[in-house]
């Protein structure tokens, strides 16, 4: 693999929604990371089709789409921060099935611990908290889908 070839293999993975790409040939091994920013820029693209394909389903799906965004239209309490999905994927609470779960309810957390696991694309995503506090509630069943930007965990800042 040559230079030029590397070159276009970084600029494919930065226009696509791949968080990591690792190529293998004989005695030569290349592994492209991007930043988890560049991923969510990229993978939040895609999500307005899906949340709009509700609007075309037939008039019996209507109100199951309104009944399920009403729990998610009352506002979460005052004091808390809300921890929402980077991307598409599944959401995990642990980080193997016999590993206990990465946090509870009532846990404290700091900034940059990891909360949860988020495949997506066979890949397994650490999401880490992004403020420091107690997690007050867990808003996604474990193995279910979660959506771009989707609340997960609701947390009281300490």
């Amino acid at each position: 693999m040559d230079f030029k070839q590397i070159q276009e293999l970084i600029k494919m993975i930065n226009k696509s929604n791949i968080g990591e790409f690792t190529v293998e040939q004989k005695d030569f091994k290349l592994t492209i990371k991007q930043k988890e920013e560049n991923i969510t820029q990229v993978v939040s693209a895609p999500v307005v089709p899906v949340q709009a394909a509700p609007a075309h389903l037939t008039a019996p799906a209507a109100p199951n789409v309104e009944a399920s965004e009403k729990p998610k239209a009352t506002p979460p309490p005052a004091n808390t921060v809300t921890i929402k999905s980077p991307m598409i994927g599944t959401f995990y609470r642990r980080s193997s099935p016999d590993k206990p779960n990465l946090v509870e309810v009532g846990d404290s957390v700091t900034a940059g611990k990891v909360v949860c696991i988020i495949e997506a694309m066979k890949l397994f995503n650490e999401i880490e908290s992004e403020v420091s506090g107690k997690i007050v509630k867990v808003l996604v069943d474990d193995s279910s889908p979660v959506e771009y930007d989707q609340p997960l965990f609701l947390v009281e800042p300490a």
